[in-house]
């Protein structure tokens, strides 16, 4: 008989966020796979203003984005790749075959509450408002999830109520666009830290490798509701936690997770 993993937390709540820089969706189960949560960012908007490497629009320079609703027009489609029991089904396991790209239509609600897909121009051109003369912007659809870095980030809740504490201010902790966020019960905030380099088990058969913590940058201090600025919280971070908060990491084994389970350390 194996020897039970050593369990370390629990998974709260699964997070996908269709359209980079706007508003996530909170998930009663997601399929994990190597290219990350399924249909998570699978849009992004190219900025002719943005660097090379990082060339996107994000909520960093136009904050109305974080008050943009996304949802899949066919959710029920965009739970799991359509043929995933078949592929389970293979011997060891096949990657399965994700959705084309009438499954990942997503429609974009702005502030004001109208209704737009996701590719029409009229959303583009709400999002130049008040940039610079001249922006170029264009819709990008890939995929693989258009991360800023690892196709999973997680955070845990210990840690989002530490930072609330040294910040003096309850923090959503939606700032942090974490795909997991995860419970350690009685462990202290930032324990998280201690998975580098390690793997985890995530329910009965996910499993990801933690790979380095996640440093931050002045997202976190954008509330999600209003898109307003505190820039206490990237000072906080900064001064005293080195520039990082949560995790990042790589999706070793494919798997469908829901908050509740078990997460447990492999090695």
């Amino acid at each position: 008989m194996s020897t039970p993993l050593p369990f370390v937390g629990r998974v709260e709540s699964v997070w996908r966020y269709p359209v980079k820089s706007m508003r996530g969706e909170d998930l009663a189960r997601a399929f994990v796979g190597f290219a990350g949560v399924y249909g998570d960012r699978l849009y992004a908007f190219r900025s002719s203003a943005a660097p090379a490497g990082f060339p996107y629009l994000t909520a960093r320079e136009q904050q109305q984005m974080l008050q943009c609703r996304v949802r899949f027009r066919h959710a029920e489609r965009m739970i799991a790749p359509p043929n995933l029991a078949a592929a389970e089904a293979l011997a060891p396991g096949a990657t399965p075959l994700y959705g084309d790209a009438a499954d990942t239509i997503v429609d974009v609600i702005t502030p004001s509450g109208e209704l737009f897909a996701v590719d029409d121009p009229r959303v583009i051109d709400s999002l130049c408002e008040g940039q610079r003369e001249g922006l170029r912007l264009s819709l990008i659809r890939s995929e693989r999830a258009l991360t800023d870095s690892r196709p999973i980030s997680i955070i845990s809740r210990q840690t989002t109520r530490q930072l609330s504490d040294e910040v003096g201010v309850p923090l959503d902790p939606r700032r942090f666009r974490a795909n997991i966020y995860v419970d350690l019960e009685a462990a202290p905030g930032f324990a998280e830290n201690d998975w580098v380099g390690r793997r985890l088990r995530i329910g009965g058969k996910t499993q990801v490798a933690v790979l380095e913590r996640d440093p931050r940058c002045k997202m976190i201090t954008l509330d999600p509701e209003t898109g307003e600025p505190n820039p206490d919280v990237m000072r906080c971070v900064a001064k005293q936690h080195d520039g990082t908060a949560g995790v990042y990491a790589a999706v070793l084994v494919e798997g469908t997770i829901r908050p509740g389970d078990r997460i447990a350390l492999v090695d």
